[in-house]
């Protein structure tokens, strides 16, 4: 191994496939192959059931709509098309599924199969996640002067729950608590100015973005501290949402890590932005304090059958241009969709591209379409469905502002809105293991060409680093 200013450099004898990973690889493909042969037997078998429940599911969406969107008698006639339509969708799935000692037989074989697919091509690909390691700077630059802005009401007190405040003020760290009345804004932009040379946010995404963009601004490395109430942005870092006590740490271990921020216009967001129906009940009033019932009197207004599309149009790279999508969302590098258990996150931050998911949808028929085809894994199919990933992406309207949820914060926004993706324009620093973590949710998304290329003997560390 050599090295090369501080940072080790992997020679061509590190990178060499040994046995054992492609062994690990060939049976994570022939496990899948073989959980494959397994899904297509199920579904040729009781492809009449799987057809009604997929009919079923048709149905459901459409009465649905009509339940939402409708006012009575129409929201009536809606409900009971949507308790039809579960109604055959259960009973199809019941009459598909194996009775007796089969099914549990069935099960274990399916689970097998899944995580030897699963866990065998992790473990083909396991040197690379650690190889990284070696490539590291082996010191860091703590900073001098760091300071954490609290906000005390964020998820329900978090900061107080947790200590955060004395736990930061015993690491060094200046700290500065959010009273009603005081700027955030302001109070970060003071701490620069007394000589600050790091800032933390404990809070929520709205009031990280925010911090993290005065940062930005002065070239300066930001801490996320998960002290909010969801935390997305902490989660998609494989930050510990938890306990926000580790994320202090930060400040101690001091591991920078670069990732991608997004604009829209010269706000700047960690998470997405929303605009269409679910943008415009946000604003309302009384909307935090009473969620249901404020949804469910607006989106009959906001959706019904006799109101106008909403003014909002874009274009779709593989389908021209697109006017009245109800939901627009464009997010700081895309999520994950589909079915897997880390649906809605994001798997990287480091993409350089804005995720765009958009729908179009104006009736039951063609939202049941929409979700039917998402039922089957051919969401794309629909011309209802628009996703897509871009460096830069435009929203127009008629109207000179419309509104926009960002990062969970009710705003209204000039037009047109201009989106656009900054590739590693913001320094983190991160508790130690977070770089690791991060590798780890992008292993999660393995593919049968990175199998292949182990087999084949190719160094996925030194391609992906060349």
């Amino acid at each position: 191994m050599r090295t090369r200013m501080g940072v080790p450099e992997m020679t061509s004898t590190s990178s060499r496939i040994s046995g054992r990973e492609r062994a690990f690889a060939i049976g994570s493909l022939t496990c899948g192959l073989l959980l494959a042969v397994v899904i297509v037997v199920f579904v040729v078998s009781n492809a009449g059931f799987l057809v009604l429940a997929i009919i079923g599911l048709g149905l459901a969406v459409a009465g649905g709509w009509w339940a939402i969107t409708e006012r009575m008698p129409r929201r009536a006639i809606g409900i009971v098309g949507a308790s039809a339509g579960v109604a055959v969708m259960v009973a199809a799935l019941i009459r598909a599924t194996p009775q007796g000692d089969q099914v549990g037989i069935r099960l274990v074989i399916f689970g097998i199969l899944l995580a030897g697919a699963i866990g065998l091509g992790r473990a083909a690909l396991v040197r690379d996640l650690h190889a990284h390691d070696e490539l590291r700077p082996v010191s860091v630059s703590l900073p001098r002067h760091p300071v954490l802005i609290c906000n005390p009401w964020s998820g329900g007190g978090k900061v107080e729950r947790f200590g955060l405040a004395d736990l930061a003020r015993e690491m060094g760290v200046e700290v500065i608590m959010l009273e009603r009345g005081l700027d955030l804004e302001q109070l970060a932009r003071d701490a620069i100015a007394r000589g600050a040379d790091c800032l933390g946010m404990a809070g929520g995404d709205g009031s990280q973005a925010l911090v993290a963009s005065i940062a930005i601004e002065h070239d300066l490395p930001f801490v996320c501290v998960s002290a909010g109430t969801r935390n997305h942005f902490a989660l998609d870092l494989g930050i510990d949402r938890e306990d926000p006590r580790l994320s202090l740490n930060g400040f101690r271990d001091g591991l920078e890590r670069r990732i991608d921020y997004a604009t829209v216009g010269d706000r700047l967001f960690v998470n997405n932005v929303s605009l269409g129906v679910y943008a415009t009940i946000v604003q309302q009033e009384g909307y935090r304090d009473a969620k249901s019932e404020t949804t469910k009197t607006l989106l009959p207004e906001l959706l019904g059958r006799t109101q106008e599309p909403f003014d909002l149009q874009f274009t779709d790279p593989s389908r021209g241009e697109v006017d009245g999508a109800f939901l627009i969302q464009v997010s700081n590098n895309p999520y994950v969709l589909g079915a897997t258990l880390d649906a809605s996150q994001r798997r990287r931050l480091d993409t350089g591209k804005l995720g765009v998911v958009a729908i179009s949808a104006r009736t039951g028929a063609e939202a049941a379409q929409v979700f039917t085809l998402s039922a089957v894994g051919q969401r794309r199919r629909s011309r209802f469905w628009h996703e897509f990933t871009t460096q830069q992406f435009e929203v127009r309207s008629k109207s000179p502002k419309v509104y926009a949820g960002i990062d969970g914060e009710a705003l209204e926004l000039d037009t047109p809105l201009k989106f656009q993706i900054h590739p590693r324009g913001l320094r983190l620093l991160v508790p130690g293991g977070n770089l690791t973590a991060a590798e780890k949710r992008e292993a999660r998304d393995i593919s049968a060409r990175d199998l292949v290329a182990i087999i084949r003997g190719h160094d996925l560390l030194a391609r992906s680093d060349g």
